[in-house]
């Protein structure tokens, strides 16, 4: 039988991606915060947060690194990976992670806070008018 290993989250960054050199590849990781809201039995509403531990590798993790900042709302699909280690005094831990495959940049907070309050996400700084236009794509 197959097994399936399957995340999907929208969140906030909880901070900027930190990221780590290898000699050949490079590693980002940062916390993603996903809020649900319900309402208790007494009928008030309840807000509640996850924090996610993220890591992202090789060229998703470069770009991580240019395009990603605390508060930028992302949506990511990935996979659960739990690894294990002694700490300084022998004890084993353990931390479950989302090992990122992709994102898509949703808001980005502190571009807005720079444009009079629009949303706009770094993609707009991408394409401007010297970009190709899409329509004629074959689907």
């Amino acid at each position: 039988m197959v097994g399936v290993n399957k995340v999907i989250l929208i969140g906030n960054l909880g901070k900027d991606p930190e990221i780590i050199t290898f000699d050949t590849a490079k590693k980002a990781i940062f916390p993603l915060a996903t809020t649900e809201f319900y309402r208790n039995k007494e009928g008030q509403k309840v807000e509640q947060t996850d924090w996610h531990n993220i890591v992202c590798w090789r060229s998703l993790a470069e770009i991580s690194e240019k395009i990603l900042k605390k508060g930028t709302q992302i949506y990511l699909e990935g996979k659960l990976r739990t690894r294990s280690w002694e700490d300084k005094e022998g004890n084993k831990r353990y931390i479950t992670e989302v090992l990122a495959e992709n994102f898509t940049v949703l808001a980005n907070r502190n571009y807005a806070k720079n444009q009079d309050d629009i949303d706009l996400s770094p993609i707009d700084d991408i394409l401007n008018d010297n970009t190709e236009p899409l329509e004629d794509l074959p689907f």
